[in-house]
């Protein structure tokens, strides 16, 4: 199966709405096509600065709109992300992901410590992935002469529901960012949110999105609402794991070489059910040493539960820069 920039939405909804485990099988299949299926990247997201923002978006414990048990901090100083790295690479995490608060990155102090942090982490060879917001060609210039290897910014859902969820920016927004990024050479990092309350033909007009991008983004994160209490949408029902495992194996169909990152959500899923989706096609997670992932209000397995997990699975952790030539083979495709 090649790599297509094509997909039609009803192409995609055939594919998501396959028999179980028909659609388990073929996803495996690309999976071990274009991916290692013995190896799991693991990762460590840190927030470097929490709370405060002035977005609304309505899933988020750190908007400032909302009363939630997040407490705004101020920005992290290198030494302590550094040491927090460090950790995390002890355990055999090969990629740290850094999360600010911000609504956009400005041209001022705190953006230059910003890129010591991934000046520093990358030079403990680690890949060195940031999450700040909207920001410019030349933002996301210097960022890549920092050193960065991926920059975050997901499309959290359709354009179409995309307005329900989020009123103080705009989906072209996040297009336009993803597009700023790609005038680099750092990869792009873009997925979604399920639980939101959105429909089927929402995932799938999502993934329809993702899909049309040349090349595909490098990594697909697909994150489970964790619903937090003072935020519009803290009673919206548990997504099915049924749903999680469709929606990994679907993107993992129509973009076979990205990897598809099981985020935010997975400490509600037993072992099993991560079994499931990693037979599905996602190759990578996020672990934690304190049980949280950005906030105390998002859950995160720890690195002992999760290196017990992989070796029963008898999966290994991946070290870094492994996408790298996938990335190339990718893009030499994308330019035929």
């Amino acid at each position: 199966m090649g790599i297509r920039y094509d997909w039609q939405e009803a192409e995609i909804q055939d594919i998501y709405n396959r028999p179980f485990l028909e659609l388990i099988y073929q996803a495996a299949t690309v999976h071990r096509q274009y991916h290692n299926s013995q190896e799991i990247q693991v990762c460590k997201l840190i927030s470097i600065k929490t709370g405060a923002c002035p977005e609304d978006c309505g899933y988020c414990a750190q908007s400032s709109r909302y009363k939630t048990e997040v407490k705004p901090q101020a920005l992290m100083d290198k030494e302590t992300v550094v040491n927090i790295a460090k950790q995390a690479q002890a355990n055999g995490v090969s990629r740290v992901c850094m999360g600010a608060a911000w609504r956009e990155v400005k041209d001022n102090q705190q953006f230059d410590q910003v890129l010591e942090m991934v000046r520093e982490v990358t030079d403990m060879g680690m890949e060195v992935c940031c999450t700040l917001g909207m920001l410019t060609e030349n933002q996301a210039q210097r960022l890549a002469e920092a050193g960065l290897y991926a920059y975050n910014h997901n499309l959290d859902t359709s354009r179409e529901y995309y307005s329900t969820i989020i009123s103080t920016r705009t989906y072209d927004d996040r297009l336009n960012t993803i597009e700023n990024v790609r005038q680099t050479n750092v990869t792009v990092c873009s997925g979604g949110i399920l639980g939101l309350g959105e429909s089927v033909t929402d995932r799938i007009s999502m993934l329809h999105t993702l899909a049309h991008l040349q090349p595909h983004p490098e990594s697909v994160p697909i994150n489970i609402l964790s619903q937090v209490p003072g935020t519009p949408l803290a009673n919206n029902p548990d997504v099915p794991i049924w749903d999680v495992v469709r929606m990994i194996a679907t993107a993992r169909i129509i973009m076979p070489t990205s990897d598809v990152r099981l985020s935010a959500g997975r400490a509600r899923l037993s072992p099993v059910e991560q079994a499931l989706c990693f037979m599905a096609g996602a190759n990578s997670i996020f672990s934690s040493d304190d049980g949280k992932m950005l906030t105390v209000t998002t859950p995160c397995p720890g690195y002992d539960t999760d290196h017990e997990m992989l070796n029963l699975l008898g999966l290994t952790m991946r070290p870094p820069f492994v996408g790298q030539q996938k990335r190339q083979e990718s893009c030499e495709l994308c330019r035929e």
